[in-house]
This record gives C-alpha cells, sequence and structure tokens, in this order.
C-alpha cells in the first residue's frame, strides 16, 4: 500500500519550449505588467498622502493606515495560522496505511497528484484565507478605534445597568470578534475534514469505522470550539436586546426590549447559553471517550431548544399574555424607549405648549403694527430665486450659482438682515472652446458673493441687492473675492505654474492671475505628476509644458468632500453654504457624530428621515450618508472650508458629546475647541437643517411623554407634503427670523408644521432657535394646535389660495402667453393665537428667463389676500391702511388722483399715476415688457416729484399734504 504521504510522480513528458526570444519578450511583458500594478497601487497610495499632508492633517491618513495595516495583519495571520495549523495537525494525523477500496483508490490518484506541491499549496490556501480575513478586518477600523478610545456616557441602560458605552463601543467590537472567530472555526473545521477524508482519516464508502480515533478527537474539538462561541453568541444576545430593531405599533426600527423580551427572550438566551456550554464539554469529551454519540446528542438536543426555548416559547408569551392586554404589558417598556429616544436625538427638551390657532383680538386693525415685531417676513425664497441671480448677475457664462441660495443674517447699522446669498462659482460648461488647458489651467475659479435683502423686492419684483457686481461691491466690505473651492468645483484645477488664469473681465477687458495660496500639491517633483498622471488617468500631466515651477493641483474641492475626508468619521449635513467671515469667504459645514448602539433609542435612516422636496431635485443638498441607520446624533462638529485656500477646520461644538470626544482621542490634534471660534464666525453658525429635519421626523411620534398616548396612535402626526409643487415630498424646513409667543424678540429660527396622521389640518407648528452663540440655541419649541377644532393646515391654505375666484382669475392672467407661475416658500407664523400664512408668488415669461416677484399671498383668520407687496396684502388682510398704492380689488373703486400746491410736483405725481394705471393694465394683460416700462417711468415720476418736493422745502414752500391718495415718492406698486 502507498504511503498517505506521497508516492511515485511517473514519468515526465519532454514538451517542447518556446523560443528564448519568445521566452524573454513574455517575461519582460509579464516584468513590465507587475510594475505598472505596483504603480498603479503607488500612485493611489502616494496622491492621497500629498493630499493629506497637503491639508495638514496627515495624522488623520496615517492613524486610518496604520491601524487598517495592523488589523489586517493580525487578523489575517491569525485566520492563516488557525486554517494552516488544522489542515497541517490533520496531515499529521493521517493513518499510514488504509483499507484498499474503490474509494480509496480514488483518492490515491489526488494524493499522488498534490504529493509534489504540499507545501505550496498550504501556503496558497492559508494566504488566500488570510488575505481575505484581513482585509475583512481592515474595515472596522472604526469599530476597533471606538473600542480603544471609547470614553462612557455617563448613562446606564435600563434594563442591564450597563454604560451606554458597553452598546456604542464595546459591543460591536465583540461582534466582530465574535463573527471572526465562527469563521476561523468553520473555516478551520472544513479544511480539516478534507485533508481527514483526503488521506484517510475519514471514509464515507470504505469497510470499517468511518473515522479514525485521531480524526475523531481533532474534529470534536473544532467542533467544541464552535458551539463555545455559540455560547458566546447567545450571552452577548442577551445584550443585543436592548439594542434590537424590530416593527411595533407601525413604528419601524423600534428599539429596545419589549414584554416579550424580557420576560421570554432573555430567560431564552440565557437557559441556551448553559445548553450550549454543556454541549461544547460533550465535544471536548471526546478526547477520551472517543465516540461522538454524546456530542451528537447534546448537539441535537441544543437545536431543539434554540427551536422551542427561543422561537415558540416567546411567541407563546406574545399571543396569549401580551396580546390581551397588551397596553399594560408594553406600557414600562415604552417609556424606557420614549425617554431613550428623545435623549438619543435632543429632543427631550422639546418645549410643547398648547395654543389655540385662533386669534383673540377681535379689532384685527391691532394687529398690523405686530407684524413687523413678530417676524421678519422673507418674500425672497432662495430656492426660487436663483435663476433670477443667475440673470442680474452671471456677468459670464463661465460663472453660475447653486439652484438653491442660502439663507444668512448680516447686520446692517446695528440690525439683522435675513440674507439671501449665494457665490458666483465656476461653470466649465458655459466656456466656448472646451479643452484641457482651458478645463484645468485658465478657468480655476469663480468671482464674488451676492446677496441680497430676503424681504425686500424692488418695483419689478428683483432682489434689493446688497452685494452684487464684477467685482462685488456692497455692504459685504472688502475681501477675498477669488472661488477656488466651493460647491459647484468638482474638478481639478493646475494653478500657479506658468500658465497664467483667467481673473475675471470687465469693460477694460480680461485680466489674468495667478494663484497665491499653499493650497494643493506641488506638481514641480517628477514623481509626484507621474503619480498624479496615474490617480487621474491624464498622460498630459506627466509632459505638459503648462505645468512647471510653482505648479499646483487642486482637487477633492467641494466643501462636504473636503471635510468627510479630514473627518472620515463624521456624517455631513447636506447643506454647506457660504458666509463672508472677515476679510474671507468661508465656507460653513455642519457635522455629526453618530451611533446606532444607542439602547432603546429607535433608530431612523438619515436618507429617508432627511428627504424632502429640495432633496428630490437636487441631490447635492443631500445628506452625505444615505444609508447610515443611527439611533444616536449630535451636531457635535462646525467646520469651515475656505473658498480660497481650501483650508479646513474642524470646532468643537457639543462639548459634552461622548462619541466626538472618542474620536478626538483616537485623532488626537484634529477639532479645535469651541472656544478658538471667532465672534465673527459665530454670528453665522446657525443649526443645520439635516439634524432638524431628523428631530421633527422623531417629533411625530415622540412629542408624547406617555407610554398610553403612544401606544393609542392618537396622537400621531406627520410632516406635511410641500404644498407648493406636486411632487408628494415633505415640504422643506425655511429659515426665518421669527418670535415664538414666549419670546421677547425675533431670533433666527427654522421651522416646520405638522399635520394629524392621513389628514390635511395644521397639529402643530414647530420651531428650534438657529442663532448660534445665544443662551437659546437649539431650544425647540413646539405650539400644539387644540384636537377638538381645525385649523387649516400649508395644503389645505394653499387650496384655499387657488381655489378663491378672484385669486384664480389673477393667476389665470399672470400665466398669459407663455408665463409660469412659480408659488415660493408657504411661511408659517404664529401672531395673537392665530396663524399667518404668507406666500411669495413669481412669474416667469413674456420674454424673461428668470422669474420676478409680482405677487405676495396672505391669509390669516380666514381673510386672504392677493396683492403686489407684502405690505398691500398684509393691510388688506387685517383691514389696516397703509402705504397701499391700489385698493382692494373687490371694492371696485379707484384712487384719487394726487394731489399737490406746488405744479412741479403736482406734473410729476399726473405722470406717476399715469404710469401706475399704464402698469396695472399692462399686469392684467400678461404683457411683461409694457409693464417693465410703466415701472421705469413710474420711478422716474416719483424721483422728479421727490425733488421737486425737496427743492420746496428748502425754500420754504414745501406742501406737506402732497400726493395723498395715489402714489408718493416714498412708496411706489409693486416695490
Amino acid at each position: 500500500m502507498p504511503d498517505r504521504g506521497g508516492g511515485p510522480t511517473g514519468p515526465r513528458m519532454r514538451v517542447g519550449r518556446p523560443s528564448r526570444r519568445v521566452r524573454t519578450l513574455l517575461m519582460t511583458l509579464g516584468v513590465l505588467a507587475v510594475l505598472g500594478m505596483a504603480f498603479t497601487m503607488f500612485a493611489g497610495f502616494w496622491t492621497d498622502w500629498l493630499w493629506y499632508r497637503s491639508v495638514h492633517y496627515s495624522s488623520v491618513f496615517t492613524t486610518t493606515l496604520w491601524t487598517k495595516i495592523g488589523l489586517f495583519f493580525v487578523f489575517g495571520l491569525l485566520m492563516a495560522l488557525a486554517v494552516g495549523f488544522n489542515i497541517w495537525l490533520a496531515h499529521r494525523m493521517r493513518p499510514p496505511l488504509s483499507a484498499m477500496s474503490m474509494e480509496q483508490q480514488s483518492l490515491d490518484r489526488y494524493r499522488m497528484g498534490i504529493a509534489p506541491y504540499k507545501t505550496w499549496l498550504l501556503l496558497g490556501i492559508t494566504s488566500l484565507v488570510g488575505l481575505i480575513a484581513g482585509a475583512s478586518a481592515s474595515s472596522q477600523w472604526r469599530t476597533w478605534l471606538m473600542w480603544v478610545n471609547g470614553v462612557p456616557f455617563h448613562q446606564k441602560d435600563p434594563q442591564f445597568h450597563l454604560d451606554v458605552s458597553f452598546y456604542a463601543f464595546d459591543l460591536p467590537w465583540y461582534r466582530f470578534l465574535l463573527g471572526f472567530g465562527f469563521a476561523a472555526a468553520i473555516l478551520s473545521l472544513i479544511a480539516a475534514a478534507l485533508t481527514h477524508y483526503l488521506y484517510g482519516g475519514l471514509r464515507i464508502t470504505s469497510p470499517g469505522a468511518r473515522a479514525t480515533a485521531a480524526a475523531t478527537g481533532h474534529l470534536s474539538v473544532l467542533l467544541g470550539v464552535f458551539v463555545t462561541l455559540k455560547a458566546i453568541a447567545y450571552w452577548l444576545d442577551r445584550y443585543g436586546l436592548a439594542v434590537k430593531s424590530s416593527d411595533f405599533k407601525a413604528t419601524d426600527n423600534w428599539t429596545g426590549l419589549r414584554y416579550v423580551d424580557a420576560n421570554a427572550y432573555l430567560p431564552a438566551k440565557t437557559i441556551l447559553f448553559c445548553i450550549a456550554v454543556i454541549c461544547a464539554l460533550l465535544f471536548f469529551a471526546t478526547l477520551w471517550r472517543r465516540t461522538w454519540q454524546l456530542p451528537v446528542i447534546g448537539f441535537g438536543l441544543m437545536v431543539l431548544s434554540a427551536i422551542l426555548i427561543g422561537g415558540l416559547y416567546p411567541a407563546i408569551v406574545q399571543k396569549f399574555q401580551v396580546q390581551p392586554n397588551e397596553q399594560a404589558k408594553e406600557a414600562p417598556y415604552v417609556e424606557k424607549n420614549l425617554r431613550a429616544t428623545r435623549e438619543a436625538y435632543g429632543i427631550q427638551g422639546a418645549k410643547v405648549t398648547d395654543y389655540s390657532g385662533k386669534s383673540n383680538t377681535q379689532d384685527k386693525t391691532k394687529l398690523r403694527d405686530d407684524v413687523a415685531s413678530t417676524a421678519s417676513i422673507r418674500i425672497m425664497d432662495p430656492n426660487i430665486v436663483s435663476p433670477t441671480f443667475q440673470q442680474l448677475q452671471q456677468m459670464r457664462k463661465y460663472y453660475a450659482f447653486p439652484n438653491n441660495l442660502d439663507v444668512d443674517r448680516y447686520n446692517k447699522n446695528g440690525q439683522d438682515q435675513d440674507t439671501v446669498i449665494g457665490l458666483r462659482e465656476l461653470n466649465l460648461l458655459g466656456v466656448d472652446k472646451q479643452n484641457w488647458i482651458n478645463s484645468h489651467f485658465r478657468y480655476t475659479h469663480g468671482y464674488g458673493v451676492v446677496a441680497g435683502k430676503g424681504t425686500t423686492a424692488d418695483a419689478e419684483g428683483r432682489p434689493v441687492f446688497t452685494e452684487s457686481d464684477l467685482p462685488s461691491k456692497g455692504d459685504l466690505g472688502a475681501y477675498q473675492q477669488r472661488i477656488y473651492y466651493g460647491e459647484k468645483t468638482d474638478t481639478y484645477s493646475i494653478v500657479g505654474g506658468p500658465q497664467k488664469e483667467i481673473d475675471y473681465s470687465d469693460d477694460s477687458g480680461e485680466k489674468t492671475t495667478s494663484y497665491e495660496g499653499k493650497s494643493g500639491v506641488n506638481l514641480a517633483n517628477p514623481i509626484n505628476r507621474a503619480a498624479y498622471a496615474v490617480a487621474f488617468s491624464e498622460p498630459q500631466i506627466l509632459y505638459s509644458g503648462a505645468i512647471g515651477k510653482g505648479s499646483r493641483i487642486l482637487y477633492n474641492r467641494t466643501p462636504k468632500e473636503r471635510v468627510e475626508a479630514v473627518a472620515p468619521w463624521l456624517t455631513i449635513d447636506g447643506d454647506a453654504y457660504p458666509a463672508v467671515v472677515g476679510n474671507k469667504i468661508q465656507w460653513i459645514v455642519d457635522a455629526y457624530t453618530t451611533t446606532n448602539g444607542y439602547p432603546y433609542a429607535s433608530r431612523t435612516t438619515l436618507g429617508s428621515t432627511t428627504a424632502d422636496s429640495l432633496t428630490a431635485t437636487n441631490d447635492s443638498r443631500a445628506v452625505v450618508a444615505q444609508q447610515n441607520q443611527v439611533n444616536y446624533i449630535r451636531n457635535s462638529v462646525k467646520a469651515t472650508v475656505d473658498a480660497y485656500t481650501g483650508e479646513v477646520k474642524l470646532y468643537q461644538w457639543d462639548t459634552a458629546d461622548p462619541v466626538l470626544k472618542t474620536w478626538m482621542k483616537a485623532f488626537p490634534g484634529t477639532v479645535e475647541p469651541k472656544s478658538d471660534i471667532s465672534a465673527s464666525l459665530m454670528a453665522h453658525l446657525r443649526y443645520p437643517q439635516d439634524l432638524f429635519k431628523v428631530q421633527r421626523e422623531l417629533l411625530t411620534r415622540y412629542h408624547v411623554k406617555d407610554a398610553t398616548t403612544f401606544l393609542s396612535g392618537s396622537e400621531v402626526w406627520q410632516v406635511p407634503d410641500d404644498p407648493t409643487n406636486k411632487s408628494g415630498n415633505a415640504v422643506p424646513p425655511y429659515y426665518l427670523s421669527m418670535k415664538m409667543p414666549d419670546q421677547a424678540a425675533q431670533a433666527f429660527s427654522l421651522t416646520t408644521t405638522f399635520t394629524p396622521n392621513g389628514r390635511d389640518n395644521l397639529s402643530a407648528f414647530m420651531s428650534v432657535d438657529a442663532e448660534a452663540g445665544t443662551p437659546d440655541y437649539g431650544t425647540i419649541r413646539i405650539l400644539k394646535l387644540p384636537t377638538s377644532t381645525t385649523v387649516d393646515g400649508p395644503k389645505q391654505v394653499q387650496s384655499q389660495f387657488n381655489s378663491e375666484q378672484d385669486i384664480a382669475e389673477s393667476i389665470r392672467l399672470l400665466r398669459g402667453g407663455d408665463s409660469e407661475v412659480e408659488y415660493g416658500n408657504l411661511l408659517t407664523v404664529p401672531l395673537d393665537g392665530g396663524l399667518l400664512y404668507v406666500e411669495p408668488v413669481y412669474v416667469r415669461g413674456g420674454g424673461l428667463k428668470y422669474p420676478l416677484l409680482r405677487k405676495v399671498l396672505v391669509t390669516y383668520g380666514g381673510a386672504t389676500a392677493f396683492e403686489d407687496t407684502l405690505d398691500q396684502a398684509l393691510n388688506k388682510v387685517f383691514g389696516a391702511t397703509g402705504p397701499t398704492t391700489q385698493p382692494p380689488p373687490d371694492e371696485g373703486t379707484t384712487n384719487p388722483p394726487p394731489t399737490s400746491s406746488n405744479p412741479t410736483v403736482q406734473e410729476a405725481l399726473n405722470d406717476a399715476q399715469k404710469a401706475f394705471d399704464a402698469g396695472q393694465e399692462a399686469l392684467k394683460k400678461g404683457d411683461w415688457q409694457a409693464y417693465g416700462q410703466a415701472q421705469k417711468d413710474l420711478e422716474e415720476a416719483l424721483q422728479r416729484a421727490e425733488d421737486a418736493q425737496s427743492k420746496a422745502d428748502r425754500t420754504g414752500g414745501g406742501d406737506k399734504n402732497s400726493g395723498t391718495g395715489g402714489p408718493s415718492p416714498s412708496s411706489s406698486p409693486g416695490g
């Protein structure tokens, strides 16, 4: 009988060998291929290192890299040793001889075939499993760093009384180790069994015993290890119940123990743990008993117990104990979930106040003056007017504004002004001649800020710009206007070298510049050039004459992309916004720390929770981590990205967040203290939208604090669909300076509305103080409407606007010709117990490619107005007199002609009245060209009247009563 360790190799056959030239060519090609692959991998590594070094976050790169390398080698080596050792042990335990059978004769051929290559085969198998295991382990670098650097939450779960850090930082790592152990045990078991079978230790059809004593003992130990790991899994599953997700009372991703978990699953897991330990000991006992009878029986009992105790018993408890009296049984566990969820999402301090929804003031005219002190109503919708900014302030085709502008506040004359702001960014699609030099060397940056008042439009419905033109000038003072880093800058540029860049063009011609910042990676080094040529698949980088001394390559240029790269442990908010801070343009990026291991706190998926009508049409506004499921979130970091230098700074915002403290231990020196935030930057920080959207979604259910109401579902709300369009997506939250009933003054706020589940009337109004640096920052206030009466919600208000005959007719006229009507943000403002709704209406058409504000819709207490200006609409709704220039349309009267004793003033006023009447007639016909001309004539006439009146006042001949009853020099229609 042949030795099971080897056998004759048989005669060798001489095969014709290829010629030396062919062998040399093949060898050369092989070497070149290996070098090419090696340099490609090196290029990716080297360019990453250069980039992190250029932004001064090289510690992030090195810490992450060494962590991945360490995990790869440690766990790859452990897996290779485990599998290799068991293959070697099985081979060493092989029987020297075996009875001849057809089975063994067939296996002899395989044994003889692999005999010369046994060592190489062993090394190949162990290397393969080691590489796979190492690669899998290296992806767990976040889990490792959180485990090794974890800090306590100083909060304990209500079931096991363990610190929350155990679930957030420790349990994920233990589960990884357990999964790795299972993989190692199973692979070792399979490898050992195959080896024993190949060398006769296991027999399927051969006569005699099916397994040798050595094979029996070896495989029993491996099975014992597997069952031991299963026992550990049962024990960890006990704690996993605190972070287990399930559907409960129509609530997706409910997390935490329920009655059946605490009273059925928890004891079942404990019992199964004990059974698994006994079963493992029986497997280990086969080293002495040399029989599988008892272990197999024990394993069968464990499987049966898992079915009966772990599956059937909890189902019986649920069916016969919980369902007949669910509210009483589940109430204590619901209360734990309510407390934990509110704490985990930072909504535990939300103030819910009853609000009548109806005004208590009989004389509504008294409320007219309260509107201005209650809210700075923004009629410039940043999500509508971007085309208007584009048309009026683009200046060159190679500039563009984002589809959705941003809202900020700027101080002028001691007063904060809500401001719509956007940057004139580079748009390469507008470059006439597309080539590599133009796209990456000449057109490299945008130029300047454009800003307009949020609460005002001019006489033609255009924004009132506070910063405009090229170069930009206005209220923002002097600042570096070149924008090398922005939301639309998604390609690389090579700057600072021999090739000049186009700066901007004015009446004197095209001006050029050369980048003077220190951002980017130096391309003077030929190795760097070669690496980037490979990394960007652009060979011209290697040999182009446009690259020389001083050339630097800029990439990863969007603000969110840069912050995510330097802080990969953060979740990035979808809306980065620009601000002029000091003499620089800074992008401000909100970032979150999250975990899905907060016990009892229900989970949410960031992508679906933060989706609304804006993210549906603009991917750039969506949160970066779309699929992340979390049950704890904090806006722990405020980040800035300099639009010129690309410098990234991370500031600690939530100083109590243990997740951020953990990451700061892992990456020391990357996050700057909160005290380093300058006053000028603090003035532009705000409450982030994505966090607010997550919180409002949770508050649709978790605004209640008692389990009985939660279980009944009677107080479930929903975020209404956006009433201004037919997308069917949630209404976005709106920034607005306003005063809630318990506030003494206006505060910059983020607001939203709620409706009852499945209905359109209003349930609640929610506001959060978004003014960073103030004591009330982050305070959530909810005005809860009564359930006994109905108050119109946003969709009903929009429907009311559209159904009123006069308004519908006016809308029809505005849509005349090829004009389009666009509805702006429907703003909701609490006022004297009631709710004031304001919606700007824009018209795009008549040869214009951009929307202009033409009307303002206002409703309050059942009264509705549709007027040219906000003041006119408010005056009509509240029945007040004011600087309106036309009567309410249903009165059927005309304005008396303006009068003045000064003939020059009177002549100008007559011309103004004619221009105003002509404009109204053109508006009815939808003739926007005529309307625009009439507005210019009106403005000119009013200016003449004002100049004449001023001159008369200086000479003592002024008429203090001039201009009554018609357009006055200080008030123009449509303004």
